[in-house]
């Protein structure tokens, strides 16, 4: 079980969770692991609480598959706030709980950093990815097209800033691995075979993790006319907020991987405040936008290292 909530996905693939478990009492805690933290890039941590809440989803996910009731608490306690859930495995399951059909997709997810198909995104698929944010208590909208223009613009801006910005820079060069040694050695971070090819032509927003180094070897690719952009957003802006969007997060992903679509983050905007804001939606101007995703159909997304289980899991009586 955890190390399928390990399979999540994270800004830079930090991984930046621990888990402990309870025997006695049968229950999880899912714990921030500070250390991995991005003080530039993440400075008020809401990345990181939205990747220890995708793999919180993936556990609830695992939990039901091995046919235990998850009952789940976020911030069990405000004196520990690194303690971000406690996961106590009741049971069994009930027959309505849909939760471990997506499990699955767990190991199949993959961020994929390709060019994806022109081909439109079924209205009844849209409707159910929907659905998934829906029940987790985040909202998923697919922007109209004059509010997708605006999206992108916001999200170039973001790029050109970071290219120019030392403390982004420092961020890649922490969590990303150019040279093959580093590569196949490193158990996080995003090795050079995960960037896909450098953007030739297209206005998806695909982040360029090489920055300003060269990748031997690499291709370049013209990347979508239109790309499919989905904003995920919550009512509020606070730790619970960006836990419950984690686990929204990834039950879109999971529904998208079973119904053979690829996904990326658009995490640039995001990075910055004035930046983030402006991705609400300008008609009804309410919702904290969490996450801006790219969605389509196309190649499936490389492996990335995972940290060892007996890294992330301590067991206690």
């Amino acid at each position: 079980m955890a190390r399928a909530a390990a399979a999540a996905p994270s800004m830079h693939n930090a991984q930046p969770w621990l888990f402990r478990y309870f025997r006695r009492s049968r229950t999880f805690e899912v714990r921030a692991d500070l250390e991995r933290a991005m003080p530039h890039s993440d400075p008020d941590t809401r990345g990181l609480h939205i990747g220890c809440g995708a793999a919180l989803l993936n556990l609830r996910v695992a939990v039901v598959h091995e046919g235990w009731c998850p009952e789940t608490l976020l911030l069990p306690d405000p004196t520990d706030p690194a303690l971000v859930a406690s996961v106590r495995l009741t049971g069994p399951t009930t027959d309505e709980d849909d939760l471990g059909a997506l499990y699955p997709a767990i190991h199949r997810r993959h961020s994929s950093r390709y060019p994806f198909e022109e081909r439109e995104i079924p209205g009844p698929v849209r409707e159910a990815l929907g659905a998934a944010a829906r029940a987790e208590g985040a909202a998923l909208a697919f922007p109209t097209p004059w509010h997708l223009q605006e999206v992108l613009e916001l999200a170039q801006d973001a790029e050109a800033r970071n290219i120019t910005d030392p403390g982004s820079d420092q961020d890649l060069a922490r969590w990303t691995r150019i040279d093959a040694p580093s590569a196949g050695t490193a158990d996080d971070g995003v090795p050079h075979y995960a960037f896909g090819p450098r953007k030739l032509g297209g206005k998806a927003p695909v982040r360029d993790f090489a920055g300003s180094r060269r990748v031997a070897g690499r291709d370049t690719a013209d990347f979508e006319r239109t790309p499919q952009l989905a904003l995920l957003s919550t009512s509020h802006d606070h730790p619970e907020d960006w836990l419950r969007a984690g686990q929204a997060i990834e039950r879109v992903l999971l529904l998208a991987t079973l119904e053979g679509l690829s996904s990326s983050f658009v995490t640039q905007p995001l990075e910055w405040t004035d930046l983030r804001w402006p991705l609400r939606d300008p008609v009804s101007g309410t919702g904290c936008t969490q996450m801006l995703l790219r969605l389509g159909y196309g190649p499936e997304g490389p492996d990335t290292p995972r940290r060892p289980v007996s890294d992330v899991l301590d067991i206690q009586p």
